[in-house]
């Protein structure tokens, strides 16, 4: 009996080391470690790979923006613009509602895309309200010259890039409005343009922040950038 007693209670001790020993290793060391590692080998992509203008962090290199200025490129629409919501007494009752900007009720925020259906009226709305908006700002382009990706969000609804074809576009309205020259214009938008990966893979990009950054610096709204 006291041997079956010893027995329970080595077994009950040795699972509960294990048990310690594991929570240890596997929540605490390797975590900690992994974390070190990363933050020594990819300093940049510990951090969020922020990005700085003057010292301030102004946004992040893999997260989208909305930009409106005329001076700015513009980029896709993202998730942080049709996120926003506003909170009004709509009907004068005290009652304060929360809804997007598109006049749908608040779910909450969220990274992504509305996801709506093609035959969703709400997403003809909208991309119809922004062909209109871009054919405004930029009487030269017509409709039909207006490349896709820059009316429809991607996937993540915070795609920090457009591509080439839609950040050609805009250098008129960008060269009219900064002041800059289109040379320089086109120069920003190549030292910002990633080539496929190893030249095979996905397609050629342009980072929007990136490029109204150097954009502010050429204009003199900023004097230094980190990107």
């Amino acid at each position: 009996m006291n041997e079956t007693k010893y027995g329970m209670g080595h077994n009950i001790r040795q699972a509960f080391l294990v048990t310690v020993a594991l929570l240890v290793l596997c929540g605490l060391v390797f975590p900690v470690l992994l974390s070190g590692l990363s933050a020594l080998i990819f300093p940049s992509q510990a951090q969020g790979t922020l990005v700085m203008a003057d010292g301030v962090a102004v946004g992040a290199k893999n997260v989208g923006q909305e930009f409106t200025e005329d001076y700015f490129m513009w980029s896709r629409p993202s998730a942080y613009h049709y996120n926003t919501y506003y909170e009004e007494d709509t009907d004068g009752d005290g009652q304060v509602e929360q809804y997007y900007n598109d006049g749908s009720a608040f779910a909450g925020l969220s990274s992504g895309s509305n996801n709506y259906a093609p035959s969703n009226p709400a997403l003809a709305e909208r991309v119809e309200a922004d062909i209109a908006a871009f054919l405004e700002k930029n009487p030269g382009v017509s409709r039909e010259d207006i490349p896709t990706d820059l009316m429809t969000a991607s996937g993540s609804g915070l795609d920090p890039h457009i591509s080439p074809a839609s950040a050609d576009v805009q250098v008129p309205r960008i060269v009219e409005a900064s002041g800059l020259s289109e040379e320089q214009v086109r120069q920003i938008i190549a030292d910002n343009t990633q080539d496929k990966t190893l030249g095979v893979f996905g397609e050629e990009t342009v980072n929007v922040l990136g490029v109204n950054l150097d954009i502010a610096l050429a204009m003199g709204l900023v004097s230094e950038v980190n990107h």
